[in-house]
Formats: structure tokens, C-alpha cells, sequence
């Protein structure tokens, strides 16, 4: 159909697309800052450590011996069996090099996942709240969104009997997340193996399991990957990658594990939208998980330290209580005894306070009475925007 002001094409589906607004404050706060103003960003979820030097030597390498070309859609193959021998190390899962594909970040696996099963009449679950992208894509293909609640009583795991009671002969495709953005939530081994056992009463639904945050977990607690459990895997799609764990946002890479029966599908998929990951890029993931792991333990324990400072001083801010989150980076506080409506909340203190947050409602409709804090920030930066938040609520009382 032609709009009637600018005879432009309107492309159906495209008006369902949403969007992330960590950007959207991310491009505020930097906005703020530029005309001047103190901004403590404790928005976006990205770490605030650079790359480890011997993964950005390695990439500049690459460049140098001449890796300028194309590469195989699905990535080169060190890469591919490099990411096989890590999780075979950490999660105790053999993968075959064959059924791994490199691609440009993790949302390319979600798109991909989505787009796979999503068509109108078809029912996809995804977390609430939860990455504000699951949705937006199972929009955009015309699939009916069905919320998985995740609740703070629950310490924001996801519940296997409320989920599997969610699922339908129209449902194609659950999508779990542990460790969770935006809640910090790690699921527990005993509600996953409820979920598996579930699941094998509805062989006609698929699984992605986005596991980014797996290597950031506190406390003693576990990270269960689904990959441990063969009675899912003709069924199962791992997301995860390097963005997180390795300081490498800007870098955009990641991988996936598919079944057999899609594993072809995806990198036709490939080679139509991305071709491949530029080379240089992969021989840093390379240099990643082949080197040496001290940085990750260092930022891991920094996050720790940083987790605890949270929390401590949200819970003494009157009217704001936060549960200690098990995993990520994020804390989830409760602002409903503020009285403030949790975006209107974010925005002010970003406006009148300088802290950017996020408002819970970014991430889904259950996001209503929490913002989200993202302790990937220094420690004094921390404590500087807890005062500020602190201070902005007083005056408001």
C-alpha cells in the first residue's frame, strides 16, 4: 500500500518491529553529557572493562597476515572448534564442530530462531520481563507473543509448571533465558529438569536457550546448560558468544548451536543476510577462548563486588527494595512504594538527577514497578548514582 504523504512503499510487518530502549537512553544520556551535563550511565548493558589486550593483538594480527576475505558463511573452522571444546569444558557437552555457526552477535540467533518457527497462527513463549527483542521479532513475523511470567517472588527464575502450562498445539518455539536480562535471575538445575521432563510431553515444540550471561553467576550458584540434556537436543538452539563474558560488544560476535534438521536452513539463512562474520573479528573469538581466562574471572569478580554495593544501597533508599540477583549483571529493584510509575521514574532521573536507568515496562508488561540497574559501571560511579537516586526520592516525598 502507498502512503498518501510520501508515496513510499509500506512494507507489512514492519510496523509490528519494536526496538531496544537501552539505546534510546544510551543516545539521551550521551546527548546530556555533550551539552555538559554529569551522567552516570547505569543503563546499558555493557561492560564497562576493555577488550583483554592479547584478543585485540590477535585481531590486529589477522589484519596483518592478510585474514581480508570472505570466510565460510558459517565461520571458520578453528573458530567453530574452539566454541565446540569450551563448552565441552564448562558444560560437560559434547558439540560437533559442524552443528556450531558463527554469526554477528547474539540478536542474529534470535532473529534467526524466530523467524524459523515464527508465522501468523504459530504461538512462541518468551520471558516477561525479558530481552525487549524476543517480542519484537515474534511481532514482527505475526506469531501470537505469549508472555512466561517471571516473577520476583521466584527470585526471578522462570517457574517450569507455569511455563509448560503456557504451551499449546499452536506453540513452536519456548524461549528460556538463564542467567536473565533484565532480572539477574538464575534458574535453578531442579526447575530445569521439571522443564525437560515437560517438555517431552510436546515434541512439537522447539527450544532456544539464550545463555549469554553463563559465565557470570555468584554465590556458589550453578549455571545448567541445556545442552546437558540429550533428550532435547534434535529440538534445542543455544545462543551465546562473546559479547558479555569477554568485554566485546562492539566486536558483534557470537555463536549458535542448531539440531541437525536446521543447521543447513540457518546457513542458507547466512549466506542470504550477513555472507559471514568479517575474518579479523573471528581470530579474536579465537584468541578468546583459547587464551588465557584471568580477565574473565577478574571482571566476573569486580561484578561481584559491584552486585553487592548495589543492592546494599538500593534496599537502603526508602521505598526501593532489590533482591540480590544470582547472575548477569543486572539488578531488578522494586520502586513500587516510591508511588512512581517505573518509566516516568527512569526518565526523571535521568533528566533532573543524571543516572540513566531503564524502566521495567522496556522488558515486558510484568516490567511495571522495577527499573532496571545495570552494575557494569565503576564502583565510585555506583555509589555517586546511588546518592543521586537516594536524594532525587527524598526531595520527591
Amino acid at each position: 500500500m502507498l502512503t498518501k504523504d510520501t508515496g513510499l512503499t509500506t512494507i507489512s510487518g514492519f510496523d509490528r518491529i519494536g526496538e531496544e530502549n537501552a539505546f534510546a537512553v544510551l543516545a539521551r544520556a550521551t546527548q546530556l553529557a555533550g551539552e555538559g551535563k554529569d551522567i552516570i550511565n547505569l543503563g546499558i548493558g555493557q561492560p564497562d572493562f576493555s577488550t583483554p589486550d592479547h584478543i585485540v593483538e590477535a585481531a590486529v594480527k589477522a589484519l596483518r597476515d592478510g585474514h581480508h576475505g570472505y570466510t565460510p558463511a558459517t565461520g571458520i573452522a578453528p573458530l567453530r572448534e574452539a566454541v565446540a571444546a569450551d563448552l565441552l569444558k564448562r558444560t560437560g557437552a559434547e558439540v560437533s564442530p559442524e552443528r556450531v555457526i558463527i554469526v554477528p552477535g547474539g540478536k542474529v540467533t534470535m532473529f534467526a530462531a524466530i523467524l524459523m518457527f515464527g508465522e501468523p497462527g504459530a504461538e512462541i513463549l518468551y520471558p516477561d520481563p525479558g530481552f525487549p527483542i524476543y517480542r519484537s521479532m515474534i511481532e514482527f513475523t505475526g506469531a501470537k507473543p505469549v508472555p512466561v511470567p517471571i516473577r520476583e517472588e521466584n527470585g526471578f527464575a522462570f517457574s517450569a509448571d507455569e511455563l509448560l502450562g503456557l504451551i499449546t498445539d499452536k506453540t513452536r518455539l519456548v524461549i528460556v533465558n538463564s542467567p536473565a536480562n533484565p532480572c539477574g535471575g538464575v534458574t535453578p538445575k531442579a526447575e530445569i529438569d521439571k522443564l525437560v521432563a515437560g517438555l517431552a510431553r510436546h515434541p512439537h515444540v522447539a527450544i532456544m536457550s539464550d545463555e549469554i550471561y553463563g559465565q557470570m553467576t555468584y554465590d556458589g550458584e550453578e549455571h545448567v546448560s541445556l545442552l546437558t540434556y540429550p533428550e532435547i537436543r534434535d529440538r534445542l538452539i543455544l545462543l551465546d558468544g562473546w559479547s558479555k563474558t569477554y568485554a566485546m560488544t562492539g566486536w558483534r560476535l557470537g555463536y549458535s548451536v542448531w539440531p541437525d534438521a536446521l543447521y543447513d536452513k540457518v546457513r542458507k539463512l547466512a549466506v542470504n543476510a550477513w555472507s559471514c562474520v568479517n575474518a579479523p573479528t573471528q581470530y579474536a573469538g579465537l584468541a578468546a577462548l583459547a587464551g588465557p581466562q584471568d580477565a574473565v574471572h577478574e571482571m566476573v569478580a569486580e561484578f561481584d563486588a559491584r552486585r553487592k554495593l548495589v543492592v546494599d544501597g538500593l534496599n537502603a533508599i526508602e521505598g526501593v527494595s532489590c533482591i540480590l540477583p544470582k547472575g548477569a549483571f543486572y539488578a531488578f529493584p522494586n520502586i513500587k512504594a516510591t508511588g512512581w510509575q517505573a518509566k516516568k521514574l527512569a526518565s526523571a532521573l535521568l533528566e533532573e538527577a543524571g543516572v540513566a536507568l531503564i524502566g521495567g515496562p522496556d522488558f515486558g508488561i510484568l516490567g511495571e514497578g522495577y527499573v532496571r540497574v545495570s552494575y557494569a559501571n565503576s564502583r565510585e560511579n555506583i555509589s555517586r548514582a546511588l546518592e543521586r537516586i537516594e536524594a532525587f526520592l527524598a526531595k520527591g516525598s
